[in-house]
């Protein structure tokens, strides 16, 4: 999916990316170190700290999914999978501790043949 599967009308929807990545709210809010508030209620899912979140997953997302052929999967990576030189953290943990330009720059890395 590319970056514009998760937005509407100029902004991340947390619903458009709960059905694309066939998870729930709780989950959602999880992966993105955010509290379920912020991506339920309007007023909340605008504000600048959630967009930002869900800015840089779904850049991620969007990143290493050509690399597993779905965004189910990518998405099991994203949460999951330890990155090399990151001390075991996932790209979730990463992005939960604003290191998302870390987490491209370390696919980047791979893509072109270098390892972490």
């Amino acid at each position: 999916m590319t970056i514009p599967a998760y937005a509407e009308r100029g902004e991340f929807a947390p619903r458009k990316m709960i059905a694309v990545l066939r998870t729930t709210s709780d989950e959602l809010a999880r992966s993105l170190g955010l509290g379920k508030d912020a991506i339920q209620r309007k007023d909340r899912i605008a504000s600048a700290r959630t967009q930002r979140r869900l800015r840089q997953m779904a850049e991620v997302l969007s990143k290493v999914e050509p690399r597993f052929g779905s965004p189910l999967l990518a998405y099991a990576w994203y949460r999951a999978e330890p990155l090399a030189g990151f001390s075991g953290q996932t790209a979730m943990q990463l992005v939960q501790a604003n290191r998302t330009d870390d987490v491209l720059a370390y696919i980047d890395a791979v893509d072109a043949g270098i390892h972490a």
